[in-house]
């Protein structure tokens, strides 16, 4: 189908969090090989080795409609892994014979992507034999997988602070507790209730709606969204930055 040459010594992995109300997930694909035994030391950020006619962001970006089924998701360049022994001998091998290229090393590009883990991107990621993994059980990954999904999750905690991204993983409309969870499942940290709704709200970042919780084993909780419009004020950012208190 693809009859572009691949470029035998850049290629781009890429980081994809999801939030599941309650954790911070990231999606790990299986390395592809004809050997049947597959096993969790075999589990790889989802990467491929760019294509002679591409850009690196326009590479990460097929990685991550592959993975995922999407387009147009947020996606943010972070570190070049560059070391030249970041592949050992039996990982090079592996990558020439599957992408059918000869080279001596491969400089990668990492990326982070951040999606709304739902019941829908669940089954489509299933299907194509991927696993969704809490951040902090991941302790293994092949070649240096590890560090590129490590320098990552740093890039993230300090955009977080600076940026609306966070809702970019939340449901349109959220409960304040929610968007709490989120914040302390990205930084591994527990941040008091109390506290944490007095300063959210007294910065202007949440709109709230008429609508409250549904289907919920516990008393319905009010749902917000996200007010734009507070971004757009210079002397407001950061804005949330008072995070930065609890880190």
């Amino acid at each position: 189908m693809n009859n572009v040459q691949t470029n035998s010594a850049i290629s781009v992995d890429c980081v994809i969090f999801g939030f599941d109300g309650a954790s911070l997930k990231v999606l790990l694909v299986r390395r592809r090989t004809a050997d049947p035994l597959y096993h969790d030391r075999e589990l790889k950020l989802p990467g491929a080795m760019i294509r002679e006619n591409e850009t690196l962001p326009e590479a990460a970006a097929r990685v991550l409609e592959g993975a995922t089924g999407l387009k147009g998701l947020y996606l943010k360049q972070t570190s070049i892994f560059s070391d030249p022994y970041r592949v050992d001998e039996g990982e090079l091998k592996w990558i020439c014979q599957y992408h059918g290229i000869s080279t001596d090393r491969v400089v990668t590009v990492g990326y982070y992507a951040l999606v709304k883990l739902d019941r829908g991107l669940e089954n489509f990621t299933a299907r194509a034999g991927a696993v969704w993994r809490n951040v902090d059980d991941v302790h293994h990954l092949i070649m240096d997988h590890m560090d590129i999904l490590s320098d990552a999750l740093t890039v993230l905690q300090k955009d977080i602070l600076w940026s609306d991204i966070a809702f970019r993983m939340l449901p349109k409309k959220f409960t304040v507790r929610q968007l709490q969870s989120l914040f302390e499942a990205v930084f591994g940290i527990e941040i008091d209730n109390r506290n944490f709704r007095k300063k959210i709200f007294s910065i202007g970042l949440l709109q709230e709606t008429d609508e409250m919780e549904r289907n919920v084993n516990h008393k319905p909780a009010r749902l917000y969204t996200l007010n734009r419009s507070a971004f757009g004020r210079k002397e407001l950012a950061p804005k949330l930055h008072f995070l930065a208190s609890w880190l």
